[in-house]
């Protein structure tokens, strides 16, 4: 049996399909109090509980032979504290779970955000090294904090893999990831301004596969990008005019410009208690303008991601068919079976 922390989220509820797909026995780790439709009907065990509680992630594994350690929380503004203890203890409890209980392989997933800041424009591959000190933001920090726990304990107890995926993108988004909240206000017309920059967004189904992938093929010890394509918000926002046959936005702000607005949107959303689509670090990020290899994942474990206007144009229709967007016909479809591809 293999568990699966954060099996709800985005990536979480794609890769326990998957897993379930293939054959394997899945248990499947939500948090408290989170609804569980994203993995509802499918043949899984489900366990309810704190990925902080120790003895409740030492108890949930004590069945399995493998863990997929998904769960994660992104920065969010008044609880830097929370960021940590999900992200860096939470890992911790993982790994001495697998030690208790003699599970001797752990997958995890980490993000493109843990490698140390490197000069605009550059290259970014697994030869980067994983330093929370040359990193910006608690959600980085956190995350190269907690990918160099699995490494040590890759060198120490069990056997670890580590993938890094870019910006995340795809249909059964149930949630609905920044990302999906980007192209839902898009496509309904609210997206008035862009921000010039650059970033890679990754196919959620290919970075569900290239985690099997690792798994399967033993490639223990490694760490893997998982990059998708390299795109401008321009070019992106272009895409899905042709995806939705309707232009929003006519205005781009340089970083400039942008960095201050989201200073002033980050106040607004803090007294609100809620999350601003753009934040300071989104800024920077796209200001960075990196260019991510996935040679190593490509020549190790085949990975191949699909273009991105497919993903933007399946998570569009994802959306369209589960009622969250009206169709660009106006013609509701809903509850529609999307096809979701083991290979592609």
């Amino acid at each position: 049996m293999i568990l699966v922390t954060g099996s709800t989220g985005h990536l979480g509820n794609v890769l326990v399909r998957f897993l379930v797909a293939r054959g394997y026995s899945v248990k499947a780790m939500v948090a408290p109090f989170e609804d569980t439709k994203p993995i509802e009907n499918l043949p899984l065990q489900i366990v309810q509980g704190d990925i902080r509680d120790h003895d409740f992630v030492v108890n949930s594994s004590k069945d399995v032979e493998a863990v997929f350690h998904l769960a994660a929380t992104i920065s969010i503004l008044g609880k830097k504290k929370t960021v940590y203890d999900v992200n860096v203890n939470g890992t911790k409890n993982v790994i001495s779970a697998c030690i208790k209980n003699k599970i001797g392989k752990l997958v995890y997933v980490s993000s493109i955000h843990a490698f140390s800041d490197q000069k605009p424009g550059s290259l970014i591959d697994e030869s980067i090294p994983i330093d929370p000190k040359k990193v910006k933001g608690d959600y980085a920090k956190s995350k190269a904090m907690a990918t160099l726990e699995v490494l040590k304990a890759s060198k120490e107890a069990i056997d670890t893999v580590v993938i890094c995926p870019t910006g995340i993108i795809g249909p059964y988004d149930w949630r609905i990831s920044e990302m999906g909240k980007l192209l839902i206000l898009y496509s309904k017309g609210l997206l008035k301004v862009g921000v010039d920059g650059s970033f890679d967004f990754v196919d959620v189904r290919d970075v569900a596969n290239v985690l099997i992938s690792a798994y399967e093929k033993n490639e223990w010890g490694e760490i893997f990008i998982a990059s998708g394509h390299h795109t401008t918000v321009r070019a992106l926002i272009q895409m899905l005019e042709k995806i939705r046959k309707k232009r929003s936005v006519n205005v781009f702000l340089s970083k400039y410009i942008a960095y201050p607005i989201s200073l002033l949107t980050a106040l607004y959303y803090f007294a609100a208690k809620k999350r601003p689509l753009l934040t300071p670090y989104s800024v920077y990020t796209l200001s960075r303008n990196y260019i991510y290899s996935n040679k190593k994942a490509s020549e190790k474990l085949g990975y191949n991601p699909r273009n991105l206007q497919e993903s933007l144009k399946d998570a569009i229709q994802w959306f369209e068919d589960n009622g969250y967007l009206k169709p660009a016909n106006g013609n509701l479809r809903k509850n529609t079976r999307m096809h979701l591809s083991l290979d592609k």
